[in-house]
């Protein structure tokens, strides 16, 4: 097995999932401060605000998920002989770069969104549904990312190369 190749392909894995866990861990945060300051002053909004919260966290689980499918592709889980050569683990890193960059940056852009919205639920609690629909539009870009990741996981022949 080529170190090099295992090494650009676990690279690729790791960034999935540190980079857009990163960005979802920041925008879950951001959007946490501005529903925090709209539950101390009512609590009954508690429920409207966390959706709103929650939005930002999906592109911490789509790095997750193409990481995870890397793993599986290269056969660090589920074991097996897969003989990962510097251009195929080049590919794996490529594949990844997708959901890690767009990932990182959606999730932080989504929250943004998401804080204004918790503004629009502070002062029209009736407008929840045109409050989650704004940043979701955000969520199309990540869902694009992740799509494009797999594909090109998935792509990257296993005898090839």
């Amino acid at each position: 097995m080529d170190q090099l190749g295992m090494a650009l392909a676990l690279l690729g894995a790791a960034l999935a999932a540190l980079m857009a866990g990163i960005g979802s861990a920041i925008g879950v945060g951001m959007a946490g401060q501005a529903a925090a300051g709209v539950v101390t002053e009512d609590p009954g909004k508690f429920s409207k605000v966390l959706i709103l919260q929650l939005l930002p966290g999906t592109q911490g689980i789509y790095g997750f998920l193409i990481a995870f499918l890397t793993l599986l592709q290269i056969g660090v889980i589920g074991g097996g002989d897969v003989q990962v050569s510097a251009t195929k683990g080049l590919l794996y890193l490529l594949a990844c770069l997708p959901i890690a960059l767009v990932g990182l940056w959606s999730a932080i852009r989504q929250a943004k969104a998401a804080v204004s919205c918790i503004g629009l639920i502070a002062k029209r609690p009736d407008q929840l549904g045109k409050a989650i629909i704004l940043p979701a539009m955000v969520e199309t870009y990540a869902i694009l990312a992740l799509l494009v990741s797999i594909l090109a996981v998935f792509g990257i022949t296993p005898l090839a190369l």
